[in-house]
């Protein structure tokens, strides 16, 4: 009688890890539609660029990471190390933030792999002027409703909005 084929643990092993690795992980792709730079920044992951009209910025962010935020910053200047200063979002004086930005500054924010009760799993999404307004924006994620806010007084600023679990995101400046 032939033995059953043998299993190969390590092989399952990687499958599980990789599946593991790729759970909530997320593209967002952050375009300046502005006739001016914006240097757009994400916490927890990202940093900051600067980002001339009509470049595009593509960041991974990966598995593990449950929430953050994007913002633009306007009215700022580097040195070759990375420190300077902007006019509206400065985090602390850096290129590449670590922290949240100053006011003024439009949020997007998000929440990767919430929970929707039971088993179901969702991403939240909003666009915030709570710490004030200073360049627009839109939101959206591949499977959700976009979000806009073109000035302070944005209609979409209280919308949290939700899609599917491991979505890819839009962000806009000047739409």
């Amino acid at each position: 009688m032939a033995s059953p084929p043998a299993t190969n643990c390590s092989a399952v092993l990687l499958v599980v890890l990789v599946a593991a690795g790729t759970a909530n992980a997320a593209i967002f792709t952050i375009t300046n539609q502005c006739p001016y730079t914006v240097w757009p920044a994400a916490t927890p992951v990202g940093g900051g660029v600067q980002l001339n009209p009509g470049d595009t910025w593509t960041i991974d962010v990966p598995a593990g990471t449950s929430s953050g935020r994007v913002w633009g910053r306007t009215g700022c200047s580097f040195n070759g190390a990375g420190t300077g200063g902007c006019a509206t979002g400065d985090c602390a004086g850096a290129l590449s933030c670590s922290l949240s930005g100053q006011k003024p500054l439009t949020l997007a924010e998000f929440t990767l792999a919430g929970s929707a009760g039971g088993s179901q799993q969702l991403d939240f999404y909003d666009v915030s002027v709570i710490d004030g307004f200073n360049v627009g924006l839109s939101f959206s994620c591949s499977s959700g409703e976009t979000l806009t806010c073109r000035d302070s007084c944005c209609p979409d600023n209280t919308k949290l909005r939700h899609c599917n679990a491991n979505s890819n995101y839009q962000v806009l400046f000047c739409p």
